[in-house]
């Protein structure tokens, strides 16, 4: 009656590499033949590859056998914002932007590398990349209808010049400049981490921290906000409703016939592992009171298509779901000194808020259920809740 959502970075993996607790914690969740006991979501915020390719480097690093159905990804939610599929939405940020973009069912998308080359003009940060010679004008290019920034580039100063340029002009950034559209267009965002953990001892910049700059900078040229018509990944509420999805739908697949109750969300991150968790058991709680919404400020993705994507998650996801608990491990972005507590209110919590502008500050939010040493930790404390062996 129970399921697990675990995010990798600094939880399962650090890097590439396994932590042995982790390889712990899914002997446990396994029988004899490595099949798991109980259903597993592997939900991170990284966006950076392919669903299935993250599914195959989990089963490596792991030593269990993943499938991309136990995989959500920051943007594969977006497959269910069926709004903008048919519109020529740009993309930006590392790997397999068009393949991710496509298969996730957007049929027209352009990359910032072929709107660089189509208007050299536009990318003059890097003295070496500026045009020798002036070019032609640029025919035939569609014009943008949309922004997807499914995470952080590598170069951020093309990005953060051309998406402004595109919502400055209104998806026409060839075209001289005259009135500043506002609202401006659709912008779909994956992925609010400001800090992630890798192999360095300090946390990395997310894509958290690009979205600030995008921010900063739209206000400071325009004097205006920069809105998201979504925002996708951890802490979304969005995206614990489509992992739940996938937490049922294993279980049916596997012909467990009990309802899963609860759902246990171990993470390492108190801004967005801790703070989804909770926000989405308050969006729990208040649903079974007919509520729409717990916790968010009210803000842009508040309607239009992120609602459209509740209700469709409310008809395909059956109500069993009464609690999602969090759990924050000590092996991330989130350390504790000395034994950790096994209660969250016995620990004062900084109250620097490293979360999305468009979520508001609570600090009860940032609180987890339950704080342990690591992932192997948080499995035993899941399985004497549950009573269960």
């Amino acid at each position: 009656a129970f399921g697990f959502l675990f995010d990798v970075d600094g939880v399962l993996v650090r890097g590439s590499q396994a932590l042995p607790a982790a390889r712990r914690a899914l002997q446990r969740l396994s029988d004899g033949s490595g099949r798991l006991r109980v259903p597993v979501v592997f939900l991170t915020n990284a966006g950076n590859c392919l669903r299935s390719a993250k599914a195959q480097e989990l089963s490596q690093a792991l030593g269990l056998q993943v499938s991309p159905e136990q995989v959500v990804l920051s943007h594969s939610p977006l497959q269910l914002f069926r709004h903008f599929h048919r519109r020529c939405m740009l993309v930006d940020g590392q790997g397999p932007v068009e393949e991710n973009a496509h298969n996730l069912g957007f049929k027209h998308v352009v990359t910032i590398e072929a709107l660089r080359k189509a208007y050299p003009l536009l990318d003059m940060v890097d003295l070496s990349r500026r045009p020798k010679e002036l070019p032609p004008p640029t025919t035939g290019f569609p014009t943008i209808e949309g922004v997807i920034l499914f995470g952080e580039p590598v170069r951020w100063e093309t990005s953060l010049q051309l998406i402004t340029d595109v919502l400055l002009s209104n998806g026409n950034p060839g075209a001289e400049l005259q009135d500043v559209p506002y609202p401006h267009l659709p912008i779909l965002a994956c992925n609010m981490d400001l800090l992630w953990m890798a192999e360095a001892k300090m946390p990395r910049f997310g894509h958290g921290t690009f979205l600030l700059c995008l921010e900063s900078i739209y206000k400071k040229v325009t004097g205006r906000e920069l809105k998201y018509e979504a925002l996708i990944g951890k802490p979304s509420p969005v995206t614990y409703r489509y992992a739940q999805l996938l937490v049922q739908q294993q279980a049916e697949k596997q012909g467990w016939k009990a309802p899963i109750r609860r759902l246990y969300a171990v993470g390492d991150n108190p801004m967005s592992d801790v703070y989804g968790a909770n926000l989405y058991n308050n969006y729990l709680k208040s649903a079974q009171q007919n509520q729409v919404q717990a916790g968010a400020k009210r803000s842009p993705q508040a309607a239009g298509p992120q609602a459209e994507v509740y209700l469709e998650l409310r008809d395909d996801c059956n109500n069993s779901v009464e609690s999602c608990e969090s759990i924050l491990v000590c092996t991330g972005v989130y350390r504790h000194s000395g034994d950790a507590p096994k209660k969250a209110e016995a620990h004062t919590r900084d109250t620097v808020f490293h979360g999305h502008r468009d979520f508001c500050f609570d600090p009860s939010l940032v609180e987890a259920s339950y704080i342990v040493q690591d992932v192997d930790d948080a499995v035993q404390l899941a399985f004497q809740k549950e009573n269960w062996s």
